[in-house]
């Protein structure tokens, strides 16, 4: 009975199989934040298996190995992104027309990758188990792909599976993101074997996939269970969460309330007394800092002397040549409670369309404009640097998406001294309450994890945090929030494994995965 089933997968074709791909990778979405529950890959990727089964190693067979992937990851990036369009809704008005590219072309783009993935396996394609850890590499080398080429988006890799789950994560100080890339599918779509003769032994290959899977659970938890970590001495933090309407923020007109909704929130714990560091969130004003004096003046005078406040806000440069459009940067800014800037952090990884466009000058000639509606768009700083903030450890300042490169965050960490936090400072308040702002701070701290360094999270309308190098929360504010949360800040664990090797074993055991399956293919096809 199963391996008829299998049969009948394999063997569709033409639109019922477009629509078992689109459907199972739209399905695989459930994986994810906010609802995460991983186990359904057991399920569909199965699916995509035996869907590449059905195929073979000509021109058409890989056309359709390609057509494959294109629709399970269409599928799966429509569900799992649809969010990214509320951005386009909070000046409706001016971005709304451009929802069907956000909702409908980003995915289609990017799906392209999942199938140049499937065609990669299925040029070998092995028979048995290895045509499983076969797809299992050429996926992570897709998602890789998409991680890093036209700037990058890896956002929902599959390795995110296992993210949710406290214990599985911590995989990530060891192989970092694509090694669980890697891991997720090989051993989520390992009961594929199961459908195979039933006199085989395919119980074996998803018996091991399990007993991996345990071990690292296990292994997971007593690292959770053992490791101490101590706090940073004389460092009280506050985050505050102003929870502002995103539609406000941009209004220079709001300038006054925005202000005061800031001091008011800031406050509203008992004053700021005993507090070391108040963090406000990313892009915190309609306007520039050293233009308003007399803001600063009323920031400042809320401050005890022993308080800084750490803030996003946007910096102004002079044009670099006369007659030329000023550089404007988004940045990370410190200040004291005299009202001076006392250190400043530029973004480095910035959003396309969001806070620039790609082809700027032709985009603009014709009308359009980044979200962030900056003419000329933002600057970007050269490098990312360690941000010294008085009475603070160095810090790693990274703001809003660049917490989803996990390969920048590291190679940050080798061009220089070890920081002993990462500050993320953030304005999911664009994507509302959707699923947005949950898979953001999953990924941001997976960060923490495969670097073994705490987190300090301060986002508009959630969700903003302070983690533990494993992980943890050790103050914790919801999407949807206003108000402030108080706590210390950890101290940084070593270097973790991923830290100082990076994906040394993943991609070498891709290598090995290639490797054997070429050499199988090829003893497979001369024995036909």
């Amino acid at each position: 009975m199963l391996s008829g089933f299998a049969g009948r997968i394999a063997g569709l074709s033409g639109w019922r199989r477009r629509g078992v791909a689109c459907a199972a990778g739209a399905l695989s979405a459930l994986a994810m934040a906010p609802v995460s529950f991983w186990p359904l890959l057991a399920l569909t990727f199965p699916m995509l298996v035996l869907l590449l089964d059905g195929t073979s190693r000509n021109r058409a067979g890989l056309v359709a190995a390609f057509g494959i992937g294109w629709w399970f990851g269409f599928g799966y990036l429509v569900a799992s992104l649809w969010w990214i369009g509320n951005a386009l809704l909070v000046q409706a008005e001016v971005f709304a027309w451009l929802l069907p590219f956000a909702v409908l072309a980003l995915p289609a783009g990017l799906a392209i990758y999942l199938g140049l993935g499937c065609v990669l396996a299925r040029l070998v394609w092995p028979p048995g188990a290895l045509r499983v850890l076969t797809l299992a590499a050429s996926l992570t080398a897709a998602d890789w792909l998409r991680g890093h080429l036209f700037t990058g988006f890896p956002w929902n890799s599959f390795g995110y599976a296992f993210a949710n789950d406290l214990a599985l994560a911590q995989a990530g100080s060891l192989v970092g993101l694509w090694g669980m890339s890697l891991l997720a599918v090989a051993v989520l779509a390992s009961p594929v074997l199961l459908l195979g003769p039933p006199r085989g032994r395919g119980w074996v290959w998803p018996c091991l996939a399990g007993a991996v899977l345990a071990g690292l659970w296990g292994w997971g938890n007593w690292r959770l269970d053992t490791t101490s970590i101590g706090d940073v001495p004389g460092v009280r933090l506050r985050i505050m969460q102003p929870d502002l309407p995103q539609d406000e923020k941009f209004r220079y007109d709001a300038r006054d309330r925005v202000v005061e909704r800031y001091i008011e929130t800031s406050e509203s714990a008992g004053g700021l007394s005993g507090i070391t560091h108040l963090i406000w969130p990313e892009s915190a004003f309609p306007f520039f800092l050293e233009h308003e004096p007399e803001v600063l003046a009323r920031i400042a005078g809320i401050l005890p002397p022993e308080t800084v406040l750490v803030t996003g806000a946007a910096r102004w440069a002079p044009p670099p040549v006369p007659g030329g459009y000023p550089k404007i940067f988004n940045s990370i800014r410190a200040l004291d409670h005299e009202g001076a800037l006392v250190a400043t952090a530029d973004k480095v990884h910035l959003v396309p369309f969001g806070e620039y466009l790609p082809f700027q000058s032709m985009l603009e000639s014709i009308g359009l404009q980044q979200l962030t509606r900056v003419r000329g768009g933002f600057a970007a700083a050269e490098r990312r640097t360690l941000l010294a903030i008085p009475g603070l450890p160095p810090v790693l300042p990274l703001l809003c998406y660049e917490a989803i490169f996990p390969d920048e965050v590291r190679v940050a960490d080798e061009a220089g001294p070890r920081p002993s936090a990462l500050l993320n400072l953030s304005n999911d308040a664009w994507f509302g309450l959707t699923p947005g702002p949950y898979q953001h701070y999953q990924q941001a701290r997976l960060r923490s994890i495969e670097q073994g360094l705490p987190m300090i999270r301060g986002t508009n309308d959630g969700i903003s945090a302070i983690l533990d190098p494993l992980g943890r929360s050790i103050a914790y504010l919801g999407l949807g929030q206003r108000g402030v949360v108080d706590g210390p800040l950890p101290q940084a664990l070593a270097g973790t494994f991923y830290n100082r090797y990076g994906y040394m074993i993943p991609f070498f055991l891709m290598l090995m995965i290639f490797c054997a399956s070429l050499a199988s293919a090829c003893r497979h096809a001369r024995s036909g």
